[in-house]
Order: structure tokens, then sequence, then C-alpha cells
């Protein structure tokens, strides 16, 4: 069964790709993910807020004895945190390239504009077969407008193309206004690919004491539906490559994602919480599902139930919103009456 899929420019033998976690953060971790039949992996995040340490402690070290930056400091973790630096970073790119047969997709995680450029070009450099753009951003300022939000992501990628000449694709939230309109204008501006989405984690409020706390949740099967429908909605209007990200955990799911139209689908909680070796396992399945029902290639599912080539296009729209809340029935088998759910 041929599993081949393009992403980014790059030939893949399947369409099981790890997305950036702590699974990519050791060499190990790549090589089981590698021997578990991943056919790419995203490298852990280099993110602004280390550079910015790394900065800050500098300047500190060579003004020793002031406290110009002592509240500035503040602001970010410690470095020990953060575990890896720019130069860590760039030199785990070297060590996986060596290691690895597969590509090794870089990732960059910011907002401000100006710093991308450098350790874009660093991470080509190092040998990186394509980079992910990650534009994490809470706009709660009530004075800035959605146009200098989405001028902010347009600004990065125009850095980033600017100075490298590997693939780069830009993974989104699901929060602009107009997403359609917004992914046409990446895809102008010269993305190889789009990453569809990336998670908000949101923090918790800690009654006892009083205190604003992280808390982390792995993703569940039920929110691939969100990725899975915008990537049916762009898939052929568009002439970029989709990766589903969120919500991938099994066997179905690559296969919907498929459907959908995408040419990869992302994991990482799946793997966090039953190991990497569910990578063979679902290859396994992929494939065997493709065989039982006479495809020759996974190309052939590819954006098979995307909205151009649906039988009902507007399901994927408002239409299907008045099916979805009739089609809900009580405990008594009693058809519903169209309802809101709050």
């Amino acid at each position: 069964m041929n599993l081949k899929t393009n992403y980014l420019g790059l030939e893949l033998k399947n369409p099981l790709v790890p997305s950036s976690s702590p699974l990519t953060r050791t060499l190990d971790g790549l090589r089981q993910m590698e021997d578990a039949g991943a056919s790419a992996v995203v490298l852990y995040s280099l993110f602004e807020e280390q550079i910015l340490q790394e900065s800050h402690t500098l300047n500190e070290h060579l003004i020793q004895g002031t406290e110009s930056f002592a509240e500035a400091l503040n602001y970010f973790p410690e470095a020990p945190e953060y575990k890896y630096g720019p130069d860590e970073y760039v030199n785990h790119i070297r060590r996986a390239k060596e290691s690895l047969s597969i590509p090794v997709i870089a990732s960059l995680n910011g907002v401000s504009t100006g710093w991308w450029m450098r350790y874009a070009k660093d991470i080509e450099q190092a040998g990186a077969d394509a980079l992910e753009l990650n534009i994490y951003y809470l706009p709660t300022s009530l004075d800035e407008s959605s146009a200098e939000v989405e001028a902010l992501y347009l600004d990065a990628l125009a850095q980033v193309k600017s100075v490298v000449n590997i693939p780069v694709a830009m993974k989104l939230s699901p929060y602009f206004s107009a997403m359609g309109n917004m992914a046409k204008r990446l895809v102008e501006a010269g993305a190889d690919g789009l990453v569809l989405f990336n998670r908000f984690y949101q923090p918790d409020l800690d009654l006892e004491n009083l205190a604003v706390v992280p808390n982390l949740v792995l993703s569940s099967p039920t929110e691939m539906r969100l990725p899975m429908r915008w990537i049916a909605i762009l898939y052929g209007r568009l002439q970029t490559d989709f990766a589903l990200t969120s919500g991938v955990h099994n066997v179905t799911d690559v296969l919907k994602g498929i459907a959908a139209g995408a040419s990869v689908t992302m994991l990482a909680s799946e793997l966090l919480r039953n190991g990497v070796g569910r990578l063979k396992i679902i290859r396994a399945g992929v494939e065997s599902w493709l065989e039982e029902n006479e495809y020759e290639s996974l190309d052939q599912l590819r954006g098979s139930l995307s909205q151009i080539n649906c039988a009902e296009p507007a399901a994927f729209e408002r239409a299907n919103y008045m099916r979805v809340l009739s089609s809900y029935s009580n405990d008594y088998g009693m058809r519903q009456m169209p309802v809101t759910f709050d």
C-alpha cells in the first residue's frame, strides 16, 4: 500500500508526523519515533522569551552590580526552566540531522517583529529541512484592531521568507474573524503550508492561594473537528499544504484528516499519553483500512470529503447548524425543537 505524501515539498513515507512536544527534545526520543514509523518530526519550539532571557542574562553579567534589569527579568522563567537556549537549539538540529534519515522540521515560537530573521537563518544553516512559525499571541489590548493582529502574522512570515530558502509553514490559531481570508493572504505572502490549529493553553485560578496557575490538559479526539472542518473548506481553494494538528489520536482520526484534505496529520498528546509505539499501530491500521476499502494509495482518499468534493458542501457551513441541533433527542427519545446550547 502506498502511504506516501508530500508536505512542504518533502516526500514523506506516510502522513504521521509527531508535532512539537517534550518528546522531540532528545535524540533518543527522536530515534524512537523514527523507528516507530514517523515520516518526519517537528522539534520542540525555540521561544522568543528564551532569546530575550539569554540576552538579559548576558547584559546582567556585563553590568553586574547594578539592578537595571531586575524587574524585567522577573517576567521570564529562570534560564534552567527553559533547558535549551538558542545555541543549544541549533546544535540539537545538527545532531538530529546527523542521527535521523527522516526530515527534521524546526519550530520558532514568538510574537515580536525583528527577532525572527536571525534565528530563522541559523536554523536553516543548521540543516533543518523546513521551518514552522508558531505565533502564540492573545490580543488583550482593547485598542488593538483585528487588522493589526493579522499584520503581525504577515510581517513575521515576510521577515522569515526574506532570509531563508527552506519551506516555511504557519501554525495558526482558529480565532481570526475571517479565517478563510487570512489563510489566503498567508499563502499569497509565501506560506508553503498551514498548520491548523494551535492550542491555546488556558490558565486556571487557584482560589486557595488567589493565584493564576498553568493548567496543561492533553487533547481529546473531539478537538480535531475544528481543524478538520477548516481544512475541508480550504482544500482545493488554496494552493498550499495542510497539516492537521490537535486531537489526532487514532486510525480514524488520521483517515478523516486525509479525507478532509490534509497532507499530514500531527500527533503529540496521544504519544505522550500512550507512548511512541502508537505510531506503528496507527500506521498499520491506516494501511489495513485502505486495503479493505480497495484504495491503492493515500492520494485517492485525500480531499474526497472536502467541501469542493462533497455532495453536500453546505454541511460545512451554517446549513448544518440546525440539523445538528434538531438531531438531538432527549432521554425519552423525543425529538427536540432546535435550540442553542450554552
